[in-house]
């Protein structure tokens, strides 16, 4: 069993492409770490700088405490499960599993019964004389993943393993491989683009973004303390609504600016967050779907006064459990624009086809919406998400824990 270090590990390819930049991670014994962002954010290449596939061009790769910078891949005690699988297709599944154990010298008996036994473990005892072509997309992820676990690595290193699999086995899958992880105790990196996989699967989770770590931290730290926009766009789904907006009023009493519409904030948050207090601040306001509701009467709308929003029905997904209604407001959204954080252009003022600022609320399948309905959204005051409109950082409470988590298991 072994530590993962990386530390100001970066990539920098010879076209003057710098893929990553200055990355600290640690993986601890046993954990399962997943490395999340947009395609070419630069997490597959942090995870062939592990696996020796790329060379490192500053920094630092540790693997149990030991410099491995300048080893070959065959020297360091990692396993890699890739995308394609990359199965010999002439093999069987149990001269697949043992390929590694064969040009590692092992006997033809010993590699076998590894292989025997790693199957077992996957469910793959029935179809071990079968050919990769005879197996369907599970059946060749596990094998994949047990040419990679006979061979008893110290860490495992698996680059987006499940995204070739159809939605409902790629969630059978995700229970098999975090299986697998735990039954071992070893070490895992685990590179997705999929924020729902990494959210499920992750003890913890590294967020990129253009080659630089947003944040790291456990799944539900991350979907509650986003450090950054990046961070509260990325994760979450639906995403976060983000709108720009200005705070004006007292300390004790602050008032919160929404295109037109105003929500009237909690009296202690003006304590807890004194930066939102000061005056003329552009802001931007993240509020999750699950933290809007929908008023179904006059008095409910009354009860909530300063905390509702005015907006229209765009469209209503029923999926059964919960409702998804994107509605429109004359606030100005705030969007990720290739990597810049941008409002909309100003709405006209008038609700009705201002398609540009639509937003998603969750709601309870019981509340009947149609399109076109005029809403009164009631807001939880107590969740927004404030931001700086400049640096896109969270703005945080003096009493908020920290935003980035660097290691397991620190206090």
């Amino acid at each position: 069993m072994a530590t993962l270090s990386l530390e100001q590990v970066t990539k920098v390819f010879e076209n003057g492409v710098e893929a990553v930049h200055s990355l600290d991670l640690f993986v601890d014994d046993g954990e399962f770490v997943v490395l999340v962002g947009p395609s070419g954010c630069g997490k597959t290449t942090a995870l062939r700088m592990v696996a020796g596939l790329e060379a490192v061009t500053s920094g630092t790769i540790r693997l149990d405490g030991k410099v491995v910078n300048d080893l070959s891949p065959k020297e360091r005690d990692v396993a890699m499960v890739f995308q394609n699988y990359a199965l010999y297709p002439h093999l069987n599944v149990l001269e697949n599993i043992s390929f590694s154990l064969r040009v590692q010298g092992v006997s033809r008996q010993e590699r076998e019964q590894l292989a025997r036994e790693a199957a077992d473990v996957l469910g793959l005892s029935e179809v071990v004389l079968r050919k990769p072509r005879q197996l369907s997309g599970g059946q060749r992820q596990r094998v994949a993943m047990g040419r990679a676990l006979v061979r008893e690595p110290a860490v495992f290193l698996m680059d987006e393993p499940l995204s070739n699999l159809d939605a409902s086995l790629r969630v059978q899958m995700r229970s098999e491989v975090l299986r697998i992880q735990r039954r071992l105790g070893v070490a895992a990196l685990y590179v997705t683009h999929d924020q729902t996989e990494a959210m499920t699967m992750g003890d913890r989770v590294a967020v990129l973004r253009g080659g630089t770590l947003q944040q790291v931290a456990v799944p539900q730290h991350l979907y509650e303390q986003p450090a950054n926009l990046f961070v509260a766009s990325f994760i979450g789904s639906p995403a976060m609504n983000l709108y720009e907006a200005t705070v004006s009023g007292a300390a004790d009493r602050l008032v919160l600016s929404l295109g037109a519409q105003q929500l009237v904030l909690p009296t202690d948050l003006g304590q807890r967050r004194p930066a939102l207090a000061a005056q003329g601040r552009r802001l931007v306001v993240g509020i999750r779907p699950e933290y809007l509701t929908v008023a179904s009467s006059r008095a409910d709308a009354q009860a909530a006064a300063g905390r509702t929003l005015s907006a229209r029905a765009e469209l209503v997904e029923a999926l059964g459990n919960e409702s998804l209604v994107h509605f429109s407001t004359d606030a100005r959204m705030v969007r990720n624009r290739g990597g810049v954080f941008t409002a909309d252009a100003d709405a006209s003022g008038d609700i009705a086809g201002a398609a540009a600022t639509e937003g998603i609320a969750r709601i309870d399948p019981r509340v009947v919406v149609a399109v076109g309905d005029q809403l009164t959204l009631g807001v939880d005051v107590d969740r927004l998400h404030f931001f700086d409109a400049e640096t896109g950082d969270a703005i945080r409470a003096a009493d908020d824990s920290p935003a980035v988590p660097l290691q397991a298991g620190q206090s």
